[in-house]
């Protein structure tokens, strides 16, 4: 089997704490995590934005090269792809 995603699998250790991503438009935000989950190679993950009262999504594509972000608003049924994650931080202790 493959490797795991290394940015997935970095997600998936530091969580339930807090992660900082680092998004491809270069947003970057505190999430944190309700759930990680791998299957084989296929990562998934669901939480919060401490910046926003929005749910987000984590899925792998189809290949398993990148993870992309989808966000549910508050108010909203439907899920909006917002990028993929370019790297991903445990929160400073001190912060």
């Amino acid at each position: 089997m493959k490797d795991l995603h290394p940015i997935a699998k970095r997600i998936h250790n530091i969580t339930p704490e807090p992660v900082i991503l680092t998004l491809s438009d270069g947003t970057v935000g505190t999430f944190q995590f309700s759930w990680t989950e791998f299957f084989q190679q296929e990562f998934q993950a669901e939480g919060t934005r401490k910046e926003d009262d929005a749910a987000y999504r984590l899925i792998s594509t189809e290949d398993y090269t990148e993870i992309m972000v989808g966000r549910q608003p508050s108010a909203s049924d439907g899920w909006e792809m917002i990028g993929t994650i370019e790297s991903a931080e445990p929160v400073a202790e001190d912060a």
